[in-house]
């Protein structure tokens, strides 16, 4: 695996945006944040989650997202300003790829541990931060799905900072062969 490091750090907290029959609460709308970023066991301060039934939680602390997938997305959807953080994702990742990451590899990024707990499964909700009721499928379709982090040791974040691999996941099954099958 080459050299991993940290592009951006992002954060938001729930808000209320409008649909058509009302308002739904979401903690998807992330934005990059300057500087040090405190990792809890449970999220990076500044950021939540508004539905803890299927977000959040020790084993989805931290959502990674590749930024090599960006260059994709950029052709796939030119008539969209993707800045850091538009998936949804605390951190912009370079060098960590659902096809070299296995679950349960640990990583030490700035003074905090990680360690990879499952593929990013996205809902409804991506589709509202896009304005594209197509855009589950298309996440779904595309593989380049992301991940979760369990904290293993409380510290601080920040772009620029290398991920260091600090163990490899026992069972060697990467991020991409756990993806549930998407019925293609």
């Amino acid at each position: 695996m080459s050299e991993a490091r940290i592009v951006s750090v992002n954060v938001g907290l729930p808000r209320e945006v409008k649909v058509r029959d009302g308002v739904v609460f979401t903690g998807i709308f992330k934005a990059p944040v300057a500087g040090r970023v405190k990792v809890g066991m449970l999220n990076l301060a500044g950021d939540g989650q508004a539905d803890l039934s299927v977000h959040g939680g020790p084993d989805k602390a931290i959502c990674c997202y590749p930024v090599e997938h960006y260059q994709s997305w950029r052709a796939e959807l030119p008539d969209i300003a993707l800045d850091w953080g538009m998936f949804g994702e605390n951190l912009t990742v370079q060098g960590l790829h659902e096809e070299t990451v296995y679950i349960g590899d640990q990583f030490r990024i700035g003074s905090a541990t990680v360690q990879v707990t499952q593929p990013r499964m996205p809902c409804y909700k991506l589709g509202l931060r896009f304005s594209r009721l197509d855009m589950v499928r298309r996440f779904w379709a595309s593989g380049r799905s992301g991940s979760y982090l369990r904290v293993l040791e409380e510290g601080e974040v920040g772009a620029g900072d290398t991920v260091e691999l600090r163990s490899v996941g026992a069972e060697l099954i990467t991020v991409a062969e756990a993806l549930p099958s998407r019925g293609d």
